[in-house]
């Protein structure tokens, strides 16, 4: 996976969410369409450092959740790195783990898989009332 590659997986989820919203009629926040394309980025950049061969971008809509599942080849599990503010670099997964609801990670066959959740609904959406008319 290039550089190319992982922006057409943002590419992807953009016109997933696109159709979710379009065809479907889900509500999808901007910022959770933003966080979708951030934590895939992230992944997808995962994948091209650490794992080689191809992979699979997985996305699936029920309710009010956004499932991202990644599958490469790589046998090494991903482990967030220490804090530390001097570090450059290295804090995409701390960052996915922030601003996901869930991640899990499994070893298959071949590979492994990550799957992340995150909610289609900025939580700010429900505070906010419209105005009396």
């Amino acid at each position: 996976m290039d550089s190319g590659e992982i922006a057409r997986t943002r590419g992807f989820v953009r016109e997933f969410l696109s159709t979710l919203r379009t065809q479907h009629g889900m509500h999808v926040s901007q910022r959770a369409a933003d966080t979708a394309q951030l934590v895939v980025s992230e992944l997808a950049t995962n994948v091209a450092k650490y794992a080689p061969g191809p992979c699979r971008l997985d996305l699936e809509a029920a309710g009010s959740t956004l499932s991202i599942s990644m599958w490469d080849y790589g046998s090494q599990l991903p482990v967030p790195a220490e804090a530390d503010p001097t570090r450059m670099g290295r804090h995409g997964l701390e960052i996915v783990l922030m601003v996901c609801q869930s991640f899990e990670v499994h070893r298959e066959t071949v590979g492994k898989q990550i799957r992340v959740q995150i909610t289609l609904h900025d939580p700010a959406d429900e505070d906010r009332t419209d105005p009396p008319a």
